[in-house]
């Protein structure tokens, strides 16, 4: 299995194109297997599979801040930021969270678990980058629900 060399974003530097497409799918198995027993949000997290393996392949997470602007769409982020032999306890009693955690992962930034909370984040960050001549990039993944709140 791919998903089983996967332990941090570096990781999928190396992979070709078929092993990325294998990687998807075995990602997408294991989210489908741990939500039936767990609960949790599926289909926004199988929509984003792609998105997130590119975003860290891209993105040099956590130097570069990848934020997330519905928390309950970080189930991949989760996968490969270290968290992947823990997933299956995902929303468990001791299991890692089902949004962002900040104590969990250097990678999750911030700990969300609405939209429309992102962009202000995001605005701030690179502001503050910015003006420190700091060269990390900041990334907002924001869906439809992330231009309508406050």
């Amino acid at each position: 299995m791919v998903l089983d060399s996967i332990n941090f974003p570096e990781d999928l530097n190396g992979l070709n194109s078929h092993e990325l497409e294998t990687l998807s799918s075995e990602i997408r198995t294991l989210l489908v297997e741990t939500v039936e027993n767990n609960g949790g949000h599926l289909g926004s997290n199988l929509g984003i599979v792609e998105l997130t393996i590119a975003l860290h392949r891209v993105f040099d997470s956590p130097n570069d801040t990848i934020l997330w602007d519905t928390g309950h769409q970080t189930y991949v982020h989760k996968i490969l930021t270290g968290r992947r032999k823990e997933f299956t306890n995902l929303r468990l009693p001791g299991g890692i969270s089902g949004y962002p955690s900040r104590e969990e992962s250097p990678h999750d930034w911030i700990e969300n678990s609405h939209a429309s909370t992102v962009l202000s984040y995001a605005h701030g960050l690179a502001s503050a980058y910015s003006l420190s001549d700091d060269k990390r990039r900041v990334v907002a993944v924001i869906g439809d629900g992330s231009l309508t709140g406050g």
